[in-house]
């Protein structure tokens, strides 16, 4: 009996976790935009986010996604349904602290070799300062 209710305990946190981790927002100004804190080596702001499981960024500036689809990079509000197999679970992301202008992308080859993603494996934690 103990075990069951273990069990129901841990799905129970692991379901409230992922809602509020989806909701999670970057603090905002009173006009609604998004304050960005800088790094204090690089001087850059704290604007993007690399996701290795989907190969593609998140830009807290303008709270949109930056995804690679039928070989364009588009921006979008929301993950598509489905994108390469995306779920809340596997929800890994790198900050990026030496650039914030407004072409990332082009430093994919670089983020992609710097912070792989094993998709037999849990990722392991790294710091972009490594």
């Amino acid at each position: 009996m103990k075990t069951a209710n273990y069990i129901w305990i841990g799905i129970l946190m692991l379901t409230l976790q992922t809602t509020y981790a989806q909701k999670a927002q970057l603090p905002q100004t009173g006009n609604g935009e998004t304050i960005l804190i800088k790094d204090p080596v690089t001087n850059c702001s704290y604007r993007y986010y690399y996701y290795p499981n989907l190969f593609g960024y998140y830009d807290a500036q303008k709270n949109e996604y930056i995804l690679k689809i039928d070989n364009q990079w588009q921006r979008l509000k929301e993950i598509p349904n489905g994108y390469m197999g995306y779920s809340l679970n596997n929800k890994f992301n790198v900050l990026i602290t030496d650039y914030d202008d407004e072409d990332v992308t082009q430093f994919i080859k670089v983020h992609k070799k710097k912070y792989p993603y094993n998709f037999h494996q849990k990722l392991k934690q790294v710091s972009s300062n490594e």
